[in-house]
């Protein structure tokens, strides 16, 4: 091993330390903890405004929504932020978290998603009061609200400090990891060369950031409800074919392990309840993204009546994220008793789908593959660009659109081990600002609840 090789491995060996201290312990404490607080204190919001999130999803709900004056429709806005939600963790993630933790994981993983939508709600709410006006362009996210809710040169190095992780963690890392998923999942299928893949998304992924929001949001309005339901009608298709005493075997196996795995197949593998519950809630908030501080940017956009408007319609995106496609995947994992192959992340699902389907299965999962991680660069692009705007100005928009293009394209022809293990920390690191300035604007994001609720009952009386 050369000098050059021996340093990455050194640093390699600390960024995974770091990661491993920040997702699990101390996140899976801090962003449960905030989920079950802001449940609290907003009345099991989640729970009380369910019916009115996928009211107000269907009620927006268009594959042509067209350019909103002073912001994005609030369907485009659930979209965007569902691109980047639904990725290859979901595809993956299930699978990592059923490996390690045994399917009970996937209860846990429920339990997380249910705190995590009151936490987006509050995410959405607060950006929405924060947003403003930049350059021209409309924009809110974490930056904004921790200034706002932390005054002095600790809001501002807070601020800051998220809007550089954020840049690095999901414009460039993170797009790297996502356009090597689709290289890879390209070349075990058609075997395609990755590069070629590469340069054909790096040349859509260009075209579509030059045009900005709008055209970010055109594109995510129409692709991601169809890649939802791509996948989906895949996964009941898997299940039909395993049959209905298998997939209520499934769902047996998630609550039985989720308490007893030694009662389970979890069991066989050594599998304890501490490790169905930290992979399960890990994964899960890896996934969804409540509480990291990504989706508050797509939010902001919405041009909504009151904030709560936009909260309540952001729960249903975690919704969607873990109760439908995360719970899709693990229930064909499960019923087709794939996961008791020694077997993690994408191979494991990539099994799952070939047990029933052959070699469809491969190529099926290369084109959900393309479909999810392709829609994630688009959002985390988005992302991205918000802080750059807010740190660097309109000018530096063009250079970083170039920088994501680039990195996309090396990502999708070499993996990089370093990369993805540096993206999990600074996907990490830039959830503590953000859970400093939501907590701390805690106060504004129940008052304007406590309005809504008031606006609610005044319309049903």
């Amino acid at each position: 091993m050369g000098k050059k090789e021996s340093a990455v491995a050194f640093l390699d060996g600390i960024v995974q330390a770091i990661s491993g201290v920040l997702w699990d312990y101390l996140l899976i404490f801090l962003l449960v903890g905030t989920g079950v607080y802001y449940t609290v204190r907003l009345k099991f919001v989640q729970v009380r405004y369910f019916g009115l999130g996928i009211k107000k999803l269907f009620g927006s709900f268009s594959f042509h929504g067209g350019k909103q004056e002073g912001g994005l429709t609030s369907f485009q806005a659930l979209a965007t932020a569902i691109a980047a939600q639904v990725g290859t963790g979901n595809i993956a993630g299930a699978a990592t978290a059923i490996a390690s933790g045994g399917p009970g994981a996937i209860f846990w993983m429920w339990v997380s998603a249910f705190f995590g939508m009151s936490t987006i709600y509050a995410e959405a709410v607060i950006a929405q009061k924060t947003k403003r006006e930049l350059h021209g362009k409309v924009v809110g996210g974490p930056a904004f609200y921790i200034q706002e809710a932390i005054k002095g040169n600790l809001g501002k190095f807070l601020a800051g400090f998220f809007s550089i992780a954020i840049i690095l963690a999901l414009g460039f890392a993170g797009n790297m990891v996502q356009a090597n998923s689709i290289g890879a999942a390209f070349n075990s299928a058609f075997g395609v060369n990755p590069i070629l893949v590469g340069v054909a998304c790096a040349l859509i992924a260009g075209f579509i950031f030059i045009g900005g929001i709008q055209r970010i949001a055109s594109v995510t309005e129409k692709v991601v409800p169809i890649m939802a339901l791509f996948y989906v009608i895949g996964c009941l298709a898997i299940l039909v074919m395993c049959g209905g005493g298998a997939v209520a075997e499934a769902f047996r196996e998630i609550f039985v392990s989720a308490f007893a795995p030694q009662s389970a197949a979890g069991g066989a593998l050594g599998v304890t309840v501490q490790q169905a519950i930290h992979y399960g809630v890990a994964r899960g908030l890896f996934s969804n993204e409540a509480g990291m501080g990504s989706t508050p940017h797509a939010h902001a956009t919405a041009k909504v009546n009151h904030p709560a408007d936009q909260g309540v319609i952001a729960m249903i995106g975690v919704f969607i994220d873990t109760f439908v496609i995360l719970t899709m995947t693990a229930l064909v994992i499960v019923a087709t008793g794939a996961y008791k192959m020694d077997l993690t992340g994408a191979a494991l699902s990539q099994a799952a789908f070939n047990s029933q389907f052959g070699d469809l299965g491969m190529i099926f999962i290369a084109i959900c593959m393309l479909f999810f991680a392709f829609t994630t660069i688009i959002g985390w692009y988005y992302f991205g660009e918000t802080n750059v705007r807010r740190l660097f100005g309109e000018k530096a928009i063009r250079v970083y659109a170039l920088l994501v293009v680039g990195f996309v394209l090396v990502g999708s022809a070499q993996e990089v081990d370093f990369v993805w293990h540096l993206s999990d920390m600074l996907n990490g690191l830039m959830v503590l600002p953000n859970l400093v300035g939501l907590l701390a604007s805690s106060a504004i994001i129940i008052k304007l609840s406590k309005e809504f609720d008031k606006k609610q009952r005044d319309l049903r009386n």
